[in-house]
């Protein structure tokens, strides 16, 4: 626990950046998809990668908010965003978004698999029946990533450095929680868990399989990364108590902080030779815990979730 609270307060006051969005390099010709896209650290990802010429998709959920997104970015930027719906809580809107975006564009040079949901009512499952957290968060992004792998490998052999990334947001609070496969689905087991220790078994998840995509997919020219992107003010935490939302207030980053790790990770030269890494704010490599990294524990997750969609 002693070890958890120091790296804690390190993250909660990170060395000043040296990494700055002005560092993001030009990525005209680059097509890239954020998850999550219409709001705080997945917007401002937005946001940057417009000024720097990409062409970004934003995929999420709510049209309305989609749409009123990217008609502010373009306000800011002078550059419109592309809007892709897709739910990740619905198996079947993954693969119909998927399709969407595959009919669209046959080259996918960088994917932020940055969306997420945190510490929801124990009642709020996906539509197909997961912990909505695991589902959105896990189960969605696996599924999402593999139907657009094609569109990933076709990038990474036509990029100048032969490679195409992708980004997993997973969080520091994967230290609360490991992986029971018991309370993937709603159950008793799944009811007795502490909301934090849910939330931290699927950012868990996220590193798992961020560590595992990169031992599948390394030799052909998939980057695959996980990162903790700091302690940031966001909507994240529309499900806290009001206390926590004060709290956050005073002490948490503002959300330009929290792009910061992921634009490096997805963009950067030095990115490119981050293959299974785990980063920590601010664009640094740091450590996640020694058991997300353990390549039986990755086959058996990818295994479950490759069960999990086989008949979407």
């Amino acid at each position: 626990m002693g070890h958890i609270w120091s790296a804690f307060i390190g993250e909660v006051s990170p060395p000043a950046t040296q990494f700055h969005a002005s560092d993001v390099p030009d990525m005209s010709g680059k097509v890239v998809l954020v998850t999550g896209g219409n709001a705080g650290i997945g917007q401002e990802t937005v946001r940057v990668l417009l000024t720097k010429n990409a062409r970004v998709y934003i995929a999420c959920r709510d049209k309305a908010k989609g749409e009123a997104a990217i008609r502010e970015l373009k306000n800011s930027t002078g550059k419109e965003a592309i809007l892709l719906q897709l739910n990740l809580a619905n198996l079947k809107s993954v693969k119909a978004a998927a399709e969407e975006f595959l009919s669209k564009e046959p080259l996918l040079d960088v994917l932020f698999n940055n969306a997420g949901v945190m510490n929801p009512p124990v009642e709020m499952l996906t539509d197909d029946g997961y912990d909505l957290q695991f589902g959105t968060n896990v189960i969605g992004h696996f599924y999402f990533t593999k139907l657009v792998m094609p569109a990933l490998l076709a990038a990474a052999v036509t990029s100048s450095d032969g490679t195409a990334r992708v980004v997993n947001t997973a969080s520091n609070a994967h230290w609360l929680g490991s992986l029971n496969y018991n309370t993937f689905r709603d159950s008793p087991a799944r009811r007795k868990l502490y909301p934090w220790v849910r939330y931290g078994q699927s950012k868990t998840g996220n590193i798992v399989f961020s560590a595992e995509l990169a031992r599948r997919y390394g030799d052909r020219g998939i980057v695959s990364t996980a990162l903790h992107p700091g302690i940031i003010k966001t909507e994240l935490f529309r499900y806290e108590s009001s206390w926590h939302q004060v709290i956050s207030n005073m002490i948490y980053r503002d959300v330009s902080y929290g792009a910061l790790t992921q634009l490096y990770a997805g963009t950067t030269a030095e990115g490119a030779t981050l293959n299974g890494k785990y980063l920590v704010p601010w664009a640094r490599v740091g450590n996640a815990l020694a058991r997300t990294q353990d390549p039986q524990q990755g086959k058996e997750l990818w295994t479950w979730l490759e069960e999990q969609v086989k008949d979407v």
